[in-house]
């Protein structure tokens, strides 16, 4: 921050008052962008020449009601709010126009609901690495976090190692 001189406060002796003045009124604006947690974000680990991934954490507004109105990473071409629907017994991935986000009430970006579809994926994903995530949200301050890439031993769907967990998923058993 510069100081001011003698001079500076001579020519205006208000400008205490101006600079107090701005703090003030950046305050919401600076209250609300701390108000949302991420907790815990991940992908799964892809193959070799995957296109597509999708990433997944918990959303957990603190503040005033908010929105997260989209995403963007440097490891994808694009990056999408999903959601997963069921339309006539089939169950289909569509871009959703964003997430309410309700004060004191997670939301989980989770396998088989509301996840961010990485796609056009630059590089592969492996176990160990990590990437920046941008949130962008209709009235707190874009924020990045932290993608953890992980491995499920059991399965592709993250801590429920079971597909046949997610709702409207019909597999085969497993041999």
């Amino acid at each position: 921050m510069k100081g001011v001189t003698a001079e500076e406060q001579a020519a205006d002796p208000d400008q205490d008052l101006h600079a107090a003045a701005g703090l003030v009124a950046a305050a919401p604006a600076l209250a609300q962008a701390q108000s949302i947690q991420v907790v815990h974000p991940w992908v799964r680990a892809t193959a070799p020449n995957a296109k597509a991934g999708g990433a997944f954490t918990t959303l957990t507004d603190t503040g005033a009601p908010d929105r997260l109105v989209s995403v963007g990473s440097p490891v994808a071409g694009m990056a999408e709010v999903h959601r997963t629907v069921e339309e006539n017994g089939v169950m289909k991935m569509l871009p959703a126009d964003g997430i309410d986000l309700a004060p004191g009430k997670p939301v989980t970006l989770a396998p088989g609901g509301y996840h961010v579809m990485l796609m056009g994926l630059k590089q592969q994903l492996k176990q160990g690495d990590s990437f920046p995530l941008t949130l962008t949200f209709a009235k707190a301050a874009p924020m990045t976090v932290t993608v953890t890439v992980t491995v499920e031993a059991s399965g592709a769907f993250g801590p429920s190692h079971d597909m046949h967990a997610m709702p409207g998923m019909s597999m085969p058993p497993k041999p």
